[in-house]
């Protein structure tokens, strides 16, 4: 981790039938072969050895924290192509027990939905061989509570020593992701939800046979 601030700044757009499919089978296919260690050997794969989201809800009567330590997450930098994954059950915090509960049940549905996603590419051109600081552009799908959509979103980099951080903070409107809040606590979760990511990369070695 590092200091420095992150603006939030994200682009969204509902995908067609077509194009989502393309993505989501890309998306597994970059996945399988970060996490199966089938990675060519001529790769770059950088694998999150450290990963963590805290979100946010501000409304008008309460104030709702919650995190996870269990952001996985992996970057080909050769290819400048990324997927991170967060299971809905690894999020915790919240003001009660029970207001836990109904965040898995009732609004990120977490047996129905273990997993929530974001998985595409870089936009800027970036040398990971080279220490430095990087404003970069994350463009790629986000899938959370089932629902897929396109998303640009702002991120810090930080390589040191062939070790890359991220940092990043955006925001997710639940009615997007078809998440409904029931009347009766409307004023108590806010609509729009703050995320805020750190992450940390070495590179991967696959073991040989």
């Amino acid at each position: 981790m590092y200091p420095g601030e992150q603006n939030e700044v994200s682009t969204v757009s509902y995908l067609k039938l077509p194009e989502m499919k393309m993505q989501f089978w890309g998306i597994l296919l970059f996945v399988s072969i970060l996490f199966t260690g089938s990675a060519p050997p001529e790769s770059h794969i950088y694998k999150a050895y450290k990963g963590a989201i805290r979100i946010s809800s501000d409304a008008p009567l309460e104030i709702i924290r919650a995190s996870s330590q269990e952001l996985k997450g992996a970057i080909d930098a050769d290819k400048r192509t990324f997927a991170f994954s967060i299971r809905s059950l690894s999020i915790r915090g919240f003001n009660s027990p029970l207001q836990q509960i109904h965040f898995y049940e009732n609004y990120i549905e977490a047996k129905k939905f273990p997993v929530s996603t974001f998985a595409g590419k870089i936009i800027e051109q970036i040398d990971f061989t080279k220490n430095g600081d990087y404003s970069v552009r994350a463009k790629g799908i986000l899938t959370i509570h089932g629902v897929a959509q396109e998303r640009i979103i702002k991120s810090s980099l930080r390589v040191q020593d062939n070790i890359i951080y991220v940092k990043s903070k955006f925001s997710i409107i639940l009615s997007e992701h078809n998440i409904t809040i029931p009347k009766v606590v409307y004023q108590k979760i806010a609509q729009e939800i703050i995320v805020d990511v750190d992450a940390e990369f070495a590179e991967y070695k696959a073991s040989k046979k």
